[in-house]
Formats: C-alpha cells, sequence, structure tokens
C-alpha cells in the first residue's frame, strides 16, 4: 500500500484532485494562461507534452515517489494548475511539495497558500509526515520567497544538482519544515488567508 492514498483536498473554493489523463485539456489552458513552458526554470509541461507530463506523473504515483494533483476552482472545476508531492520516503516520514505551477491568473493570490495550507495540514496531520520538503532552481527567486513566506528553513543548496530544460545545469536551493514547526506555520498560513486583501 502507498504511503500517500488518493485524496481531494478541498477549502476555500480551491481543491486538490488526483491528477488524471482527463485533465489534460484543462492543463493545457492553465499553461497557456502566460506560456508558462516557456520559463526556463519551471516544470510547466509545453502543450504537446502535457500528456508526456501527466503519464511521468502517473508512473510517479504507481511506483510510490510521487502522487501528483490537478489544482481546480471547486465552483466551476476549471483547472487552475498542478502541484505533487514528492520524493516520498515512507520509511522517515519525508516528503516534499514541488511540480508546482498556476496559471498566470492565480498568480499572486490566495490559491498557492490555500493548496499549501491543505497539502501540510494532510502531510503532517493526517500521513504524520516528521518533515516536509521543497526545492527550487537558484534563479527562481519568487519561488524562493513563496517558499520562504510559508515558513520553511533554508537547508542549504545543493550545487550542479539538475538539468534545465534548456540544458543549463542549476543548483538546487533547498528548504525544509519539521512536525514541530507546523502548529505555528498553520497560523500564519491562516492569518495569511483570513486578512483583509
Amino acid at each position: 500500500m502507498s504511503f500517500v492514498q488518493p485524496v481531494t483536498l478541498a477549502t476555500r473554493g480551491v481543491e486538490l484532485v488526483p491528477l488524471a489523463v482527463a485533465h489534460e485539456a484543462g492543463l493545457r489552458a492553465a499553461a497557456a494562461d502566460g506560456e508558462l513552458w516557456k520559463l526556463r526554470i519551471t516544470s510547466v509541461p509545453e502543450p504537446e507534452q502535457t500528456l508526456a507530463y501527466i503519464e511521468s506523473a502517473l508512473v510517479g504515483r504507481e511506483e510510490g515517489h510521487r502522487f501528483a494533483f490537478t489544482v481546480r476552482d471547486q465552483a466551476s472545476g476549471t483547472v487552475l494548475g498542478s502541484t505533487s508531492y514528492h520524493d516520498i520516503i515512507p520509511a522517515v516520514r519525508r516528503l516534499e511539495i514541488g511540480y508546482t505551477w498556476y496559471a498566470a491568473r492565480c498568480q499572486r493570490t490566495h490559491i498557492n497558500t490555500s493548496c499549501k495550507l491543505l497539502m501540510l495540514t494532510h502531510a503532517f496531520e493526517t500521513l504524520a509526515c516528521e518533515v516536509v520538503g521543497w526545492r527550487t532552481d537558484n534563479f527562481n527567486f519568487s519561488s524562493q520567497a513563496a517558499i520562504e513566506r510559508l515558513g520553511a528553513r533554508r537547508d542549504g543548496v545543493i550545487r550542479g544538482h539538475a538539468l534545465r530544460r534548456d540544458g543549463t545545469i542549476r543548483d538546487t536551493v533547498m528548504y525544509s519544515l519539521r512536525a514541530g514547526e507546523w502548529p505555528e506555520v498553520k497560523a500564519q498560513l491562516l492569518y495569511l488567508l483570513d486578512k483583509p486583501r
């Protein structure tokens, strides 16, 4: 049995549903909002690679190391993007959150904070994780700022760690959050979501 079981998570008009081939058209449309695949520092699929992106994520689910979600508007069902648990290590109760991207119209809204609240709550309070991690490109400064706003700690940089889509080699910035830090981080996320915008 896989550590992460299929589940739908929802809050504040946003829902995370297990990624499926049926979401291909919606993911294409979400990625097209801002032509996100043109960013060299993200994992957003090019339009013609959307099905392969989904199939790769589904293989990761079968193998137990990745569980991808489709992010949708709860009222309309419109696909807004995708996010995943990945690098899942049940023996040490650790996973990472990543492969996260949203349509350009969703950026700088409550959507990312809501998704992280859902995923962190599920990871710490249902899966009983000890550690949740994040990794990002050393040049993805907006991602680093977003992770730090969540309250995660910067663990360090792995140099020469991975290939970017353009063939250059990136350094990877690693972050983590421990179970004992979660109550304070949860309170901060709820505060951010409830304060007037």
